[in-house]
C-alpha cells in the first residue's frame, strides 16, 4: 500500500571535529554558508519538497540548532523598533519554516543508529532523509524528483552522483543496472567506503534518501559495520538484495550542484560557488573572484 511521503529526518549529531577549534562551542551545522547557517539551506530544501514536519537527530552541544530555528523576542523587537523590516524578516524566516522536532541520538554510533532513532516519530510511513553536511543547490529539484519516484515505484530511493577513484574510499558505493527511465537505476548492492579498485562502480551515495519504513526493523538488526558504527548503507544493501521485502532501491543520478559543508575544502568551495550565484552578491563578488584568481602566483602541487 502506497503512503505519502510527509515527514523529513535530518541528522545533526556529528562532533565536527575537522573544523576545530571553530566548532569547540558552535555545532558544524551552524557554521555559516554565506549568510545563513549550513543546516538552514537543508531545512529549507525540504519545505520546498513539501516537508513541514521536520525531525533532527542531534547530540550534546546542540542547543544553538533549537535556538536558530526558535523566536529571538529580544532581537526581533530591537529590529521592529529600528524599523529594519528586511533583517527582521530574515529573522523570523527561519522560525516560520517548519514545524521542527529534536530528539538525542545519545551514543555516537553511526548513521544507521541516528536514523534508527526517529522510528517513533515516522512510524509507519516513508520519509526523506537528508544529511546536514549536504547542500543541494536551490536551482535544481532533486529532492522533488525523488518524491515522485518514490510514489511511482514505492520503494527506496536514493540520490548518486559519479565520483573520481580517488574519492570512493569516502563513500557508500552502489552496483547498479539500468532502467527503463534514464538518469533512474535499480541498485543491486552496497559498499560501505571500499578501497580503490574494490568499488564496483564509480557511484557514490550523496546525502538524500527516500526510506521505505522497513528500514527501521532492518537497522535493528543490523551489526556494527566499518568503524564499528551501524551503517546505513549496511541497511540499505538488505534492502537491495531482497526486493520483495520493500519494493528493492533505486537510485536518481543527480549531476548538479552539491556542496559537502563537512569538509574544510569543500565547505570553503561551498560558500564561494553559492555566493557567486546570489543574485543580490554574484556579480561584485564574482568580479572580485577572478581579480583576486589572477593575482595568485601559481601553486605548486
Amino acid at each position: 500500500m502506497k503512503s505519502r511521503v510527509t515527514k523529513a529526518v535530518i541528522p545533526a549529531a556529528g562532533l565536527g571535529t575537522r573544523f576545530l577549534p571553530a566548532t569547540k562551542a558552535l555545532p558544524k551545522e551552524m557554521l555559516p554558508v554565506v549568510d545563513k547557517p549550513a543546516i538552514q539551506y537543508v531545512v529549507e530544501e525540504a519545505v520546498n519538497a513539501g516537508l513541514i514536519d521536520i525531525l533532527m537527530i542531534t547530540g550534546r552541544n546542540k542547543n544553538a540548532l533549537e535556538n536558530h530555528f526558535d523566536r529571538n523576542f529580544e532581537l526581533e523587537a530591537r529590529l521592529e523598533e529600528k524599523g529594519d523590516d528586511s533583517r527582521l524578516d530574515k529573522v523570523t524566516h527561519s522560525t516560520d519554516l517548519a514545524d521542527i522536532h529534536y530528539v538525542r541520538q545519545g551514543d555516537p554510533l553511526g548513521l544507521g543508529h541516528a536514523v534508527s532513532k526517529a522510528a517513533m516519530h515516522v512510524g509507519q510511513e516513508p520519509f526523506a532523509l537528508l544529511l546536514g553536511d549536504d547542500i543541494i543547490d536551490e536551482e535544481f529539484d532533486l529532492l522533488v524528483q525523488m518524491i515522485a519516484e518514490h510514489s511511482e515505484r514505492n520503494a527506496t530511493i536514493v540520490a548518486l552522483m559519479e565520483v573520481p577513484d580517488e574519492l570512493v574510499s569516502s563513500y557508500g558505493i552502489a552496483s547498479i543496472e539500468a532502467t527503463e527511465k534514464e538518469g533512474v537505476v535499480r541498485i543491486t548492492g552496497l559498499v560501505e567506503k571500499p578501497e580503490l579498485g574494490q568499488q564496483p562502480s564509480n557511484y557514490a551515495v550523496i546525502g538524500r534518501y527516500i526510506l521505505q519504513p522497513e528500514v527501521f526493523a532492518v537497522l535493528a538488526e543490523t551489526k556494527p559495520g566499518r568503524g564499528g558504527e551501524i551503517q546505513l548503507t549496511d541497511a540499505l544493501a538488505v534492502l537491495a538484495k531482497d526486493t520483495n521485502l520493500a519494493g528493492g532501491v533505486y537510485g536518481i543520478v543527480f549531476s548538479g550542484r552539491r556542496y559537502d559543508t563537512g569538509d574544510r575544502l569543500s565547505y570553503l568551495q561551498a560558500v564561494v560557488q553559492i555566493a557567486a550565484h546570489r543574485k543580490d552578491l554574484g556579480v561584485a563578488f564574482s568580479a572580485w573572484l577572478v581579480d583576486y584568481a589572477a593575482s595568485l602566483p601559481a601553486q605548486e602541487k
